[in-house]
């Protein structure tokens, strides 16, 4: 069953002399429950997909599918409930709110959308993360690695169809970063959680499913570990 669906993907910038196909028709699937790492030189276009297939920038042309439904067919209203519920993204800034502690940043999304929070997934969720002895803490009380595992937790507690990751540990030393792709890869077998990490560190790369590689915003390579 396919998770995502990209047909024909363009992004282009500029016109004439100045024109730059960041994303030039580009196709791809991805399963439930794949790891795919997304890796490629600064430039090439590869935070530009992401930002695509997440919904937070529309392309020039081409299609995105998550769960089947064309995202793109919606307006930006309905974009934005469709990417709260469905898309979980995470940054390599952390993006906390600092005025809430880690249990209300990471249930953010289901206040947002004005519904119940599944607490036995929030526990769940808490212990996975090594934070249920946190949850009451806000994130200037926490460690880089700590933080990151709060955003995570933010984009996984709506069990969203795809999760998304920006550089997720370029902010991180590589004690903290080894934890965090473990938490990643955890939650894909745990929670058979689809997952499509961006990252310029091919030995995070070697850690997925299958790997593509992007240059000037074609794939390259699209290869299984």
């Amino acid at each position: 069953m396919e998770s995502l669906k990209v047909q024909n993907l363009s992004k282009t910038y500029g016109k004439g002399e100045n024109k730059i196909n960041a994303v030039d028709n580009i196709s791809f699937t991805v399963d439930k429950g794949e790891f795919v790492a997304i890796v490629g030189a600064s430039g090439s276009g590869k935070s530009t997909l992401l930002h695509l297939i997440g919904g937070v920038d529309r392309p020039t042309s081409g299609k995105v599918f998550i769960d089947g439904k064309d995202i793109y067919s919606l307006d930006n209203d309905n974009l934005a409930i469709f990417r709260r519920r469905q898309i979980g993204l995470i940054y390599q800034f952390y993006n906390l709110i600092p005025i809430l502690n880690v249990e209300e940043n990471i249930t953010l999304p289901c206040d947002l959308d004005g519904g119940d929070v599944d607490k036995q997934r929030l526990e769940e969720l808490l212990k996975t993360l090594g934070l249920e002895n946190r949850k009451t803490h806000l994130p200037n009380q926490l460690s880089g690695g700590q933080q990151q595992r709060v955003s995570i937790g933010r984009a996984m507690i709506n069990n969203p169809a795809i999760m998304l990751a920006d550089e997720p540990t370029g902010n991180l030393d590589s004690k903290a970063s080894e934890e965090i792709i473990s938490l990643l890869k955890l939650s894909n077998k745990k929670f058979n959680q689809t997952v499509i990490i961006i990252t310029h560190d091919l030995e995070i790369a070697k850690e997925a499913d299958r790997v593509i590689t992007i240059e000037d915003g074609k794939i390259l390579k699209d290869e299984r570990n």
